[in-house]
């Protein structure tokens, strides 16, 4: 009685092929270039300027509520609040 294989050498696990393969998908994946996005000279201008008179109003937003809460004459309006918080509550 023989206790090793010999003809099992040569044997290939078709697992580990299977892996193999897969790998070397990844692999091949990482290689693809990837979506890019470009934006123009113009667009990133309007963009600029879109902000900064945003942040102007912003600004100057936040500069009345602040003003209004230190002297006391805020007034919150609970319709308002409560319109916006019972989407929270369902």
């Amino acid at each position: 009685m023989k206790i090793n294989e010999n003809q099992r050498i040569g044997a290939v696990n078709p697992y580990k092929k299977a892996g193999d393969a897969n790998l070397a998908q990844a692999a091949g994946k990482k290689n693809k270039p990837k979506d890019q996005v470009e934006i123009s000279a113009e667009a990133k201008e309007l963009l600029g300027a879109l902000g900064t008179a945003r942040t102007e109003e912003k600004t100057q937003r936040i500069e009345e509520l602040k003003s209004s809460v230190a002297t006391g004459t805020y007034q919150v309006d609970a319709g308002k609040l409560a319109e916006k918080i019972l989407p929270y509550l369902k």
